[in-house]
């Protein structure tokens, strides 16, 4: 089995600043601590990195440090840091990312944004500039927001645009697990018209506190199945996030090795037993996707 973790942040306190770092996350996560935790079981494994929002002005640095560590760490492509409403800043900014080879797209997190945000015309045309460099984006929205997601597709095309962690939709936890909305399945078939969007089955681990379970999760890889096909997902790990678990006595929570392990042996064990291609899924998807050769 083969494995292109599609969805995989870096981040050190000591080099750079991140303000929404708490608890045990507020440590280094970097290439030491990424081979203390791969993924058992797999013949190869490499990774594409995700933009982790540090402050805004050391997007660049952010890209310098992890090219530095990227053979290390197994990176092979970079999702950076952009705002893309910002005009000819920012312009000027992906010209600076453009000095980077390992550089394939972009993310600007809209998930803090007002709903709308990625309707209005400043942020179309930063996202037509990513167009016309033949990078993608990711789209990291909450589950109200994917229609917004959806009027980009529309928008503009031409953009390959990748939906993190599924919308976020609500999954509760193991022990008070949730079904699929009605709205967020019609949201998903709606945004998975458009041929150019695919999805990253990650994150749901994350959205259930660390506490979950295949039963628990399979009814929402289903329907993103359902909609994409085996040709339009794939699998990412939101490591360090998604490794990070609740005590029983609803305590602070803390990290927990192993999980990205656990997360990839239970996709690939759903694809296997829904009939997908696991190699699609699990390899060529994310490398085909970010124009990864």
């Amino acid at each position: 089995m083969r494995v292109v973790d599609s969805h995989l942040h870096l981040w050190d306190p000591t080099y750079l600043t991140y303000r929404w770092l708490e608890g045990d996350l507020n440590s280094a996560f970097a290439a030491e601590q990424l081979l203390d935790d791969q993924i058992e079981d797999v013949d190869e494994q490499v990774a594409i990195f995700v933009q982790a929002d540090p402050v805004e002005k050391q997007a660049i640095d952010e890209v310098r440090w992890v090219d530095s560590i990227a053979l290390e760490s197994g990176v092979v492509a970079i999702v950076a840091g952009a705002r893309l409403d910002r005009g000819r800043k920012t312009v000027k900014h992906l010209d600076e990312l453009a000095a980077y080879d390992r550089v394939v797209g972009v993310r600007h997190l809209l998930q803090g944004e007002k709903d709308g945000f990625a309707r209005t015309s400043a942020f179309l045309e930063g996202a037509r500039a990513v167009e016309s460099r033949g990078w993608t984006f990711d789209a990291c929205v909450r589950e109200h927001q994917i229609s917004d997601v959806t009027a980009l597709a529309e928008a503009v095309p031409g953009l390959r645009i990748v939906l993190d962690h599924m919308g976020k939709p609500a999954v509760g936890t193991d022990d008070a697990p949730l079904r699929p909305t009605s709205q967020w399945r019609w949201d998903i078939a709606q945004l998975a018209r458009h041929p150019q969007v695919y999805v990253k089955l990650s994150g749901l681990p994350a959205e259930a506190g660390g506490r979950w379970d295949e039963d628990q999760l399979e009814p929402f890889l289903d329907v993103v199945a359902k909609e994409f096909g085996e040709e339009r997902i794939m699998w990412g790990s939101d490591w360090p996030v998604s490794a990070m678990t609740s005590s029983d006595d609803g305590g602070e929570d803390f990290f927990m090795e192993g999980m990205r392990d656990d997360w990839c042996h239970t996709v690939a064990q759903w694809a296997t037993d829904r009939g997908l291609d696991v190699d699609k899924v699990l390899w060529s998807n994310a490398l085909d996707f970010y124009g990864i050769r």
